[in-house]
Formats: structure tokens, sequence, C-alpha cells
């Protein structure tokens, strides 16, 4: 049974902080910059690390890459200057009995901090200890500064909030500092956590051991004495465990109804004739791989079900994911329905068209392609045709979203790279039909965490298994500096017969960037470096007929060179090409690196990526490069792109229409997402009615305060 919290409580929640004692207009204008408002969102504001002030090192003691906290006298101070670089920093010497370190600031104002840090005077030190040759060092540590006549025992007992315990250290804005905050926040805790409820059912929290909402939020804030210092700074600790359950019980249990919901929906019932599957299937220069048959069958089962499909097919680049697609796209023909494919890019839906249509044609059926920016005359002649149903497929980005496109029967929707459509898109495309079946793509290995987060409405198929005779692509990371060597590698490939990609992140160059641009390298290439050679150029401003003449040429080998921007990045299939070379490479995501690097080794022989470091590269860019020459492995580089980019951008969250969580990070907290998907799943399962259950009218409402709008929950209340 579940016990709701007073009927004041959620309003006395919505408090703003200019209500608690400290908080005026100038303190509430920074807290805002920090999205926080109200006594709710600074309690959901939690601490990011801890401080231990229970008891004060010895400088001798000071572990190196640690936090630490110390007591010590100012034996020196004043400004030096670096050997290396020449540059003015200011020192501070601070000692005990057992050693000294080293304070350092470069940012500073000489009169405040010379008059702050003068000899004699006491402090308590906190920062994160490094180590240069014999010295330790603390850069721009915080510090307490005593009264010169003060004692430490005096200094503690003067502040008993500050020692003596694990102090929660908080997320700043300029402007603010942690005493101020923690005083501000332990008002807030102190006053209103206890308003704070839970709606999760009793026997959740037993089975999983967790606090009680208010409780946990206690405890995260101002932990006790005796926990466990290692924990909380992991963010592992039973508190935030519990606050974080919360969060992901009621997402999953949102997931868990909407996959209730379309379960118990009437769909489509198709039967599978191999009406047009088969003669496709003789057409292929290829056999499907056993993966390929396996995640058709599970499609198949899902058409023949009377329920609406609605399943995500995930799969590494190359492995077979767009002719699955097309097999499920005829067994929906045969079955007198029509099929919309979406793509979130003109290009990639253009290359499907440009891919499907020549098939069609041979099966004696009509595809149409369906783009933003058309003739009136002819989007008119389209949008006529496909509402008479004499088009079986139609293929287009958003366009095929739009209020004008009525489809005669519409069967099957199928969304390609799922991670740049949200559920609002998916919804939108099942609108067009009488609860059509709903096929999603995506060629970017999605974490399973990510996976069960944000699609675990969805039934999830793998392709697990790339064609015969696919190989790893060989990757090196190559400076600019060495061109001419990698000039040196394309004659070598042409000279055996192969084909060459060459790859720029823009399609010319302007004056306002320093990009080598693809034009201008085609040009380059042809006049100065590979007169001998025939070169093409793809780019996305290219019209339809021009793209696929180059794309024709290239395949029919009478291009050697084909100088592209990332149009290339997915459908195009060249046996022949087995250099890839990718300009300006940090500039590109992991995902498009990726998906780039699959376009080569695509035959009987092995290919290569070399990817070409500009002398300008960031941190982050080098990291790109360090994971794509290490390994092949998409689930690899996707987990490396999610630690790089952090869910939201990964996913383009914002878009989806998801938010980032308050309290879990999903980096971290894999296994509780696990368990509080179980138990969830498993609630929904056992109460088939659970929306609709007195007992359970609290935790739905919950669910629907939370995250009714953005799951669309409404449609199965």
């Amino acid at each position: 049974m579940t016990q709701g919290p007073p009927k004041d409580s959620r309003h006395l929640l919505e408090t703003p902080l200019t209500e608690i004692r400290g908080v005026g207009p100038r303190i509430a204008e920074k807290l805002a910059k920090l999205g926080v408002n109200s006594v709710e969102d600074a309690l959901y504001m939690l601490p990011f690390r801890y401080e231990d002030r229970r008891e004060f090192r010895k400088i001798s003691q000071l572990r190196e890459g640690i936090h630490e906290v110390f007591f010590g006298k100012i034996l020196a101070s004043g400004e030096v200057t670096t050997s290396r670089s020449r540059r003015r920093i200011f020192e501070v010497i601070v000692g005990d009995d057992s050693g000294q370190v080293s304070l350092k600031w470069f940012h500073y104002r000489k009169p405040w901090i010379a008059n702050q840090y003068a000899v004699g005077r006491k402090a308590v030190v906190s920062g994160e200890v490094k180590r240069f040759g014999s010295q330790r060092e603390v850069h721009h540590p915080e510090t307490e500064l005593l009264d010169k006549n003060q004692c430490l025992e005096d200094y503690q007992s003067s502040d008993p909030m500050t020692f003596g315990r694990i102090l929660p250290v908080y997320p700043l804005t300029e402007g603010l500092n942690q005493y101020s905050v923690r005083k501000i926040w332990k008002q807030v805790v102190d006053q209103f956590a206890g308003y704070v409820h839970s709606a999760m059912p009793e026997d959740v929290y037993r089975t999983y051991g967790l606090m009680k909402t208010d409780d946990a939020l206690k405890q995260v804030h101002w932990p006790n004495q005796d926990a466990d210092f290692t924990l909380l700074n992991q963010g592992r600790d039973p508190a935030r465990r519990s606050l974080v359950f919360d969060e992901f019980f009621f997402l999953e249990l949102g997931m868990a109804l909407r996959h209730q919901g379309v379960m118990l929906e009437k769909g489509l019932p198709f039967s599978v004739n191999h009406l047009y599957t088969k003669p496709l299937a003789e057409m292929l220069p290829y056999r499907m791989t056993n993966a390929q048959r396996r995640v058709l069958g599970e499609i198949k089962r899902d058409l023949i079900s009377g329920h609406p499909m609605n399943r995500l097919v995930q799969g590494d680049v190359g492995c077979g994911k767009t002719i699955v697609a097309l097999m499920t796209a005829l067994v929906a023909i045969e079955n007198n329905t029509q099929v919309a494919i979406v793509a979130p890019t003109e290009i990639l839906a253009e290359q499907h068209f440009v891919q499907f249509h020549p098939w069609l044609d041979k099966l004696g059926l009509k595809t149409a392609f369906l783009r933003s920016k058309m003739p009136p005359a002819e989007k008119k002649q389209i949008l006529s045709a496909i509402s008479a149903g004499s088009v079986h497929l139609v293929v287009g980005t958003h366009a095929v979203l739009q209020d004008g496109v009525t489809f005669n029967k519409l069967g099957l929707g199928i969304v390609d790279e799922q991670h740049r459509f949200g559920v609002k898109q998916r919804a939108v495309l099942r609108s067009k039909g009488e609860n059509p079946h709903v096929l999603v793509m995506t060629a970017t290995p999605i974490p399973r965490t990510l996976s069960l987060t944000f699609y675990g409405d969805l039934s999830l198929s793998v392709i697990d298994q790339m064609p015969p005779g696919r190989m790893p692509v060989k990757t090196r990371v190559v400076p600019v500096s060495q061109r001419n060597k990698v000039y040196d590698q394309i004659r070598t490939e042409l000279s055996q017969g192969h084909q060459v990609y060459v790859v720029y992140p823009l399609v010319e160059e302007t004056e306002r960037s320093d990009l080598l641009a693809a034009t201008e390298g085609a040009e380059h290439l042809k006049n100065n470096i590979m007169p001998e050679a025939s070169i093409g150029l793809l780019h996305g401003r290219m019209n339809p007929e021009e793209k696929e003449s180059v794309m024709r040429r290239f395949k029919e080998r009478e291009i050697d060179i084909l100088v592209a921007t990332t149009v290339i990045e997915v459908g195009i299939d060249v046996p022949n090409a087995t250099l890839i070379i990718v300009e300006h490479a940090e500039r590109f995501g992991l995902a498009q690196l990726h998906q780039l690097r699959g376009r080569v080794g695509r035959g009987q022989q092995p290919g290569q990526c070399l990817l070409m470091k500009s002398l300008k590269c960031s941190d982050d860019g080098q990291k790109r490069l360090d994971v794509m020459s290490q390994t092949n492995d998409g689930f690899r580089i996707a987990e490396a792109d999610l630690e790089i980019r952090g869910p939201g951008e990964f996913l383009g969250v914002r878009q989806s229409g998801l938010p980032d969580f308050r309290v879990a990070n999903i980096l971290r907290d894999g296994h509780v997402l696990d368990e509080a998907r179980h138990a969830a799943f498993q609630l929904v399962a056992d109460r088939p009615d659970f929306h609709r259950d007195q007992h359970m009218s609290f935790v739905y409402r919950e669910l629907l305060h939370r995250w009714g709008k953005r799951l669309e929950l409404a449609r199965v209340g």
C-alpha cells in the first residue's frame, strides 16, 4: 500500500528561495543561474563531492590526486616567476610540524592576496594535492584564515557546522562561496526535506532496501558521522542510490505502461507469403547473414501477432540493417498497405530512395521521394498518388510527418537513425494510419543503459554479425605534416586497381574557416597532385540526379577518387573502395567517424582509414581519434562517445523530449537502472489495470506529474 504525502506538501516545495533567511534578490539571482529557484530545486541540487572534516590530515600524510583538508601556518608568501614560461604566479608555503606544501594562484589580485596571506597567519586549506618533482602543490585552494590570536580548537568550536563532520560541496557560480551556500541548503533541508514523499509502493522499498525519500535527502546533503566517505564521493552511498532508484523507477514505470499500451492495442495482422521478399532475396548479390535472418524472424512474429510492432533494430556499420528494413517493407506491401521510411536528413532519405527504387521498380512497385523543398506541382502529384494508394513506399525526411501527407492505408512506418528522432515524431507517424507497425533503426550503437532508459518501450533486435568477408579496417591517425605520405598511399591503392574516398567537413572554404573544403580539395588533387586520376566530387548541395550519377559512376569504377562531404556517411556500398582519408578528422564526432570508416573494407580486400589531424586539435578531439585508432567495436566506440559527450548530447536528449536526470547518472548508475526497471515492469505485470487501481492512484498521479506529457501516457490512461 502507498501512503500519500500531506495534500499541501507539493505547494510547500514550490516555496521560492527568497523566503529562506539569507537569500536576498542578489543571491537569488545567482542561484537562478544554477537553475535553483524553489526549495524543491535546492533539495535536488545535490553535492557533487564531499570533504572529510572529521579530522585534519598532517601535511606529511597528504595524498596525491585526492581532495584533502589540512591545517597549517603560512611560512612564506609572495609573487614568483616560473623558470619555464616566465609567468608570474602567487605562491604561499604552508607548514605544520610534519612538513610543508605549496599553494599556488595563477589568477589573482596582488594587493588583496598579499594582504590576506601574510606570513605567520594560520589557515585551514582544502584542494586537490598534486606533485611536481619533489614538491607537493595545491592550485587555487579554498582557504579559511584564522584570526591572528585564534587557535584551531577555538576556531572549530566557533563553527560546529563546518568542522568535525563530512561536509557537502555544492556547484557554485561567481559571487557565491561554499560557506554561504551550505548555510542556505542546511535551512532548506531542515525545514522542507520532511515534506518530500515518494509514491513508490512499500514493497518496492522493502525488496530493494531503499531509504524513504525524505531521509535520503537529509542524508545525501548532510551525511552521518559514520558514513562511508569513499562511497559518498563515488555517488554510490545508500541515500543517493535510493534517490536514483526513485527517479529511474518512475521513468521505467512510464516505459512499462507505454509497452503495455502498445501490446494491448489492436494492430494490422499481416500474413507472410514471400510474394516480394523471395524475388528480392534472389536479386541480392549475397546471401543474408544468420543474424539478419534471425532479426527478420523476430520482426515477422510481431507483424503476424495482431498487435502493432514497436521494435528497435540496432547494428553496427555494414551489418545489413537496410536490407532487413526493405524486406520488412515488402511484407507490408504484400499485405496491401503502404510503407513510410523517415530519415533525419535529406541526404540520408535520398540515399535510401536511390538504393530502394531500382529494386522496387523490378518488382513492379512504385516508390516516391518526399522532401521539404520541391516544386509545388511535383509535390502535389506525389501527395495525390500517396493518398490514392498508388505509391507503395514513401521515403522522406520530416516532410513525411507533415499534416498534408495522407496515406490510403499506412501499414508500416520505418524510422532511420532513431537517436535523431523523439517519442513525438514516432507518435505522429503512428497517427498517419490505424495503429501501423513501427520499426526504428540505428547504426549508432547505443550502450545498454541508454537503450533501456530512452527506448524502454521498444522491443530490441540486434544484428550482431557482419556479412562474410568483412575484415576489420586498419585505422591510423596521421598528422597533417605527413600529407605527402598520404598521397603516396593513394597512389599505391590506385596502382592496384582500388578506389579511394577523401572526406572533408565543408563543401567550400569560407573566409572564416580554416578547414580544407571538398571543392578546393578536389581541384587541388586534380590540378596539382594526381592529374592522371579520375576525380569525382559529391556534396549535399548537388541535386538528386547529380548525386545519383556521381555515386553510380564511382560504383562502376569510372571515378578513382571520390572527394566528398559526410554525404557518404551512410548508404554507399562500393566493394572496390579500400582507402578512406578523413581531413580534419578531429572535427567529426565519433559516430560519424565510425560510419565513415564503414565505407571501406566492404569487398575482398582489407580497408584502411587515415584520420588526418590538424595542428589545432582539442583534448576531446584527440580522445576521439585515440578511440578510433584503438578499436573497431561499435559498442566500445559508443561507450567512449557517451563518456566524452554525456548522455544529453549523445542522444540529442532535448530533441527526444526527455530531460537530463536530476539525480541519476546513467554512466554511474546502470546497475540501479536494471533494478528499477525490473521493479517497474513487475508492478505493471502484476497489476494489468494498474492505472485504474485505486490502491495505485497516488503512484499513477505521481507518474503523470513527472513524465505524463513527455511519455504521452494519456493514451493508456
